[in-house]
């Protein structure tokens, strides 16, 4: 076997495949045809002498495939570091940048942060993605990922992390039935049923469950897959939760269904904070970007010092 016979865009094909299990959505996720792409694999695994999938109704990873897949992440990997260093030589904060967030925090920050990093970065290409916070932290660590927006802290040696802002909580309520018809709501007074949460994976699920105990644990709690089918099966009188501050702006009442108070004495809330890899050379460029945003804070959160960025968080 010589390398002659491998490229990083075969890698690619082969990660991709092993990603999503179907040859047809490897192939548009790497703007090449199926055939091109099944085509380049046959050639690859006759270059290495053994079949990393095994091809049927569905597309499975060979014992022997998983070892090889493990490697060629790797090497994409270091290529992308490769990369990375020369855009830092060339040109900082320049070119394509892979970003995440939380998807509790992702659609509600982001039109509050894109304005001033074109501003400040008008070179800057920003792909954008969403996730929960474990897929995030994962496509981070393997090179998808530049940068995520997260709540911290992250508990992974191999991530650094800092802090952004504070971002409060408050209680989203059906408007007609409020259960803090003052304005100021306390955990204390909550209902013990109606508790609405969203569902396993979630952060925002965890913190909850965190302020509110045992609340609605005897009636059975009812969960949603997203903020948003939450904030509609509270403007449907299904119950009550709290809900992070950002996502209660402009035009969350539901026609007027829901209602939001803040929480009375010091409000309960979640730190907002970057993530890169430690390994990654682009660190001090994060850290002007990071900088960028804190004097930027968005409406209703309150920017944290600007300190030195953290090595690891504690537990999650």
């Amino acid at each position: 076997m010589t390398l002659s016979g491998l490229s990083l865009r075969d890698l690619e094909y082969l990660v991709a495949v092993a990603d999503l299990r179907h040859f047809g959505q490897a192939a548009e996720r790497c703007g090449v045809s199926q055939p091109a792409l099944s085509m380049q694999i046959r050639k690859l695994e006759e270059t290495l002498g053994l079949a990393v999938f095994e091809r049927g109704k569905t597309v499975l990873v060979t014992a022997k495939g998983d070892a090889i897949l493990a490697q060629a992440r790797r090497v994409l990997l270091e290529a992308r570091r490769l990369m990375a260093l020369a855009q830092e030589l060339d040109a900082p904060l320049s070119g394509p940048l892979s970003v995440g967030a939380i998807e509790t925090l992702g659609p509600y920050l982001f039109p509050h942060m894109l304005r001033p990093l074109r501003e400040a970065f008008p070179r800057l290409e920003l792909i954008l993605n969403e996730g929960r916070t474990y897929q995030l932290v994962e496509a981070l660590r393997h090179g998808a990922l530049d940068l995520v927006f997260l709540s911290l802290p992250v508990a992974d040696p191999q991530i650094a992390t800092a802090p952004l802002f504070f971002e409060p909580f408050v209680l989203a309520q059906p408007a007609e039935r409020p259960i803090a018809a003052d304005g100021a709501a306390r955990i204390g007074d909550l209902p013990r049923d109606g508790l609405l949460l969203l569902e396993d994976g979630h952060c925002l699920r965890d913190q909850a469950l965190e302020m509110c105990g045992t609340l609605g644990a005897g009636g059975g709690r009812r969960h949603s897959t997203s903020l948003e089918t939450l904030r509609q099966m509270i403007a449907a009188g299904a119950g009550y939760s709290l809900f992070p501050r950002l996502a209660t702006l402009g035009e969350a009442s539901v026609g007027g269904l829901v209602s939001y108070a803040g929480f009375d004495g010091p409000p309960p809330g979640r730190a907002v904070g970057l993530a890169w890899r430690q390994s990654d050379p682009r660190a001090e460029q994060f850290e002007s970007l990071r900088q960028c945003l804190l004097g930027h804070p968005p409406p209703g959160t309150t920017a944290m010092a600007r300190e030195t960025p953290m090595k690891n968080g504690g537990a999650a």
